[in-house]
C-alpha cells in the first residue's frame, strides 16, 4: 500500500498540493488526471523520492518494490538494449552481477565459493535464470525485434528507446508501477498489448496517460488533481467525466427535486456498472461501482474549450475529392504508391499508417504543401479546406505577436473584440490573450491552431494527430467537435476513443497500396479479412 499523508508542494507563493491525504491500495490501476500544469508528474516524482515533498510524507509497505517509467532516454546509452531491460529489477540485477564478477575472480577463493552459493540461491529464488527471456519476450511485445536486443541504445531511435524504457519499467511484476505517458510514440496494436497486460496486473498501478480509450481500459480508479487537492473515485476516465457532467448539470437545475436527482444518480451508477461487465478487469469495477456513495461523487470544476467547426464558409457539393495513383518516395525509400480513393460528401475518415512520415506527407500533398509526388488528386470546386499539420512550428516560429495579433492575420473581421471571442472558446481570456507567441506551450499553441481552423470556416477538415499536446478536457472538447461537424474529416490520431467514435471509413496506406474500408475503427482492428489483406500487403515488401 501506498499512504500519502498530510503532503503539500509549495514553490513560493505558488501551491500545487495542500494537505493531500490518500492512499493506494493493491490490484488497482489509478489513472491521474489533471489539466495542464496541475502536478500530474510532479505527484509520480514525489512518491518515486524524485522530489521532496514541503511537508507530509510518503509511506509504502515494507519489501514493496517500485518501478518507475524512466524519461531520460540517455540514460542508458552505453547499455546493452537487454541489460537495460534487466536493470528495471536492481534487486536482480546487482545478484546477477555480483556472482558474474566472483565467478570471473582468477584467484577463487573458498570464501568467494561460498558467497556464490548465497547469491545462486537469491538468483534462483528472484527466477533470474528466466531473466532475459522473459526481457527479450517483454521487448518482443512491445515491437523491438530481437535482433535489436544485443545493440547498445543509444543507437535505437527515438522511438525504440521509448519502448525499451517501458519494457524496463515493466519488467520483474513491481509491486508499484509509476507511468507517465506510457503510450506516447507507440503504435496502435503495442498500446493494445500494454492495454492488456496491465488490465491483468495485479499490483499497484499510478498512471498519467491522455489517452481516454486506454484509461478506461485499465483504470480501476481515477485520482484526479484540482484546485490544490487529489480526490480519487471509483471507476474509469470516462465514468469519472459523464459523472461530473452529470452533476454539474444537476448543480444547475434549481427546480429538480432532491429524490428526482438520486434516482438520476443511481441509474447512471448501474448502467456504468452493467458496463464494467463487459472490462477486462471486470469483476473488481463492478463491485467497486456497487458500493459508490452518492455523496462520494462531486461535481467537477474543469473548464472544456468550446471547440465547433460548423460555421462552414459554404456546404460542400457531392464531389469533394478524387485521388489517383497517389505515391510518394523519400530518399529512396516508397512511404505509399497507387493510393487511389474518393470521398463522400460528410464522411469522417481515419488514416493509418506503419509509417508516421507516409502520412505527414499524404497531407502535405492534398494541403498543396508538397509537390514532389506522383499520381494526381483534384479537389471538388465547392470544397474548402483546413489543415492542421502535426508540427505547427512553422505557424509561429520568429512571431513575437501576441495571441491576438497572431490569430488576426488569418480573418477577414479585423476587430479585436471578434478575435477574442475565437481565443475565448479556447479559454484564453483576460490577459492571457496578450502572451507572445514565444512563450506558448504545446498544447496552447494546438489550441491557437484550432482557433484558427474554426476561423477559416472550412468544410473540409484535414488533421494529421490532432490530438498532441492536448490536456484530456481539450481533447474531450476536440473529439466532440469532430463527432457533431457536419462536413467531411480526413484525420490520423493514436487517440483510440477519437478513431473510433469519429471515423466511419478506414484508409491504411501502405508502401504496397492502399486498404479501404467502410467500418468503425473498432472493427477494422478485429477484421480477419483486414488482418489477412494487410499481412499480404506488408508481405509483398519482405
Amino acid at each position: 500500500m501506498i499512504s500519502i499523508n498530510n503532503l503539500s508542494l509549495r514553490y513560493g507563493k505558488r501551491v500545487l498540493f495542500e494537505d493531500v491525504n490518500i492512499k493506494f491500495t493493491e490490484g488497482n490501476c489509478y489513472g491521474i488526471i489533471g489539466a495542464n500544469g496541475a502536478g500530474k508528474s510532479t505527484f509520480l516524482k514525489i512518491i518515486s523520492g524524485e522530489i521532496d515533498p514541503t511537508t507530509g510524507r510518503v509511506d509504502i509497505s515494507k519489501g514493496m518494490r517500485m518501478s518507475v517509467l524512466k524519461q531520460n532516454h540517455y540514460e542508458y546509452d552505453n547499455v546493452t538494449v537487454l541489460d537495460t531491460v534487466i536493470r528495471g529489477n536492481t534487486v536482480l540485477y546487482d545478484v546477477m552481477k555480483a556472482k558474474d564478477a566472483i565467478y570471473a575472480k582468477e584467484d577463487f577463493s573458498e570464501e568467494d565459493g561460498i558467497k556464490a552459493g548465497e547469491l545462486e540461491g537469491l538468483f534462483a529464488e528472484m527466477d533470474g535464470w528466466n531473466a532475459e527471456s522473459d526481457a527479450a519476450t517483454l521487448l518482443s511485445n512491445l515491437g523491438i525485434k530481437e535482433d535489436t536486443h544485443y545493440k547498445l541504445v543509444k543507437e535505437l531511435d527515438g522511438n525504440q528507446k521509448v519502448r525499451v524504457l517501458l519494457a524496463q519499467a515493466l519488467f520483474g511484476h513491481p509491486d508499484i508501477l509509476l507511468l507517465d505517458e506510457p503510450t506516447n510514440d507507440l503504435d496502435l496494436e503495442t498500446i493494445n498489448w500494454l492495454e492488456n497486460f496491465l488490465a491483468d496486473y495485479d499490483k499497484i498501478v499510478l498512471v498519467v496517460s491522455h489517452d481516454r480509450h486506454f484509461l478506461d481500459t485499465v483504470c480501476t480508479h481515477v485520482a484526479d488533481i484540482d484546485f490544490g487537492k487529489i480526490n480519487i473515485f471509483t471507476g474509469n476516465y470516462t465514468f469519472w467525466y459523464e459523472s461530473s457532467q452529470l452533476l454539474l448539470k444537476q448543480r444547475g437545475d434549481q427546480n429538480k427535486k432532491a429524490e428526482d436527482k438520486i434516482a438520476e444518480l443511481k441509474e447512471f451508477i448501474a448502467r456504468f456498472s452493467a458496463n464494467a461487465s463487459k472490462s477486462k478487469q471486470a469483476t473488481s469495477r463492478k463491485k467497486a461501482l456497487d458500493k459508490i456513495k452518492l455523496e462520494d461523487m462531486i461535481a467537477s470544476n474543469r473548464k472544456y474549450p468550446a471547440i465547433l467547426f460548423n460555421n462552414q464558409v459554404r456546404e460542400a457539393g457531392d464531389q469533394i475529392i478524387e485521388v489517383k495513383q497517389l505515391s510518394k518516395s523519400l530518399n529512396g525509400e516508397v512511404l505509399f504508391k497507387d493510393i487511389s480513393f474518393d470521398l463522400k460528401r460528410g464522411q469522417k475518415v481515419a488514416v493509418l499508417s506503419s509509417n508516421s512520415l507516409a502520412t505527414k506527407f499524404f497531407y502535405e500533398i492534398l494541403a498543396g504543401q508538397d509537390k514532389d509526388f506522383g499520381g494526381e488528386y483534384k479537389w471538388g470546386v465547392t470544397t474548402t479546406t483546413t489543415y492542421l499539420p502535426s508540427d505547427n512550428s512553422a505557424f509561429f516560429k520568429g512571431s513575437d505577436d501576441n495571441l491576438i495579433d497572431w490569430l488576426r492575420q488569418f480573418s477577414e473581421e479585423k476587430d479585436e473584440t471578434f478575435i477574442r471571442g475565437f481565443l475565448g472558446r479556447m479559454l484564453f481570456s483576460g490577459e492571457e490573450t496578450l502572451k507572445k507567441c514565444t512563450v506558448l506551450s504545446g498544447g496552447e499553441k494546438v489550441r491557437c491552431m484550432l482557433s484558427r481552423m474554426m476561423m477559416l470556416k472550412g468544410n473540409v477538415l484535414l488533421m494529421d494527430e490532432p490530438t498532441n499536446h492536448l490536456d484530456l478536457e481539450s481533447i474531450t472538447a476536440l473529439n466532440n467537435g469532430m463527432k457533431d461537424f457536419k462536413g467531411t474529416i480526413l484525420f490520423t490520431t493514436r487517440d483510440h476513443e477519437l478513431a473510433n467514435t469519429v471515423a466511419d471509413r478506414i484508409l491504411e496506406i501502405t508502401p504496397s497500396g492502399l486498404i479501404d474500408r467502410e467500418m468503425s475503427f473498432d472493427e477494422y482492428m478485429t477484421n480477419e479479412r483486414v488482418k489477412t489483406q494487410k499481412a499480404e500487403m506488408y508481405g509483398v515488401l519482405a
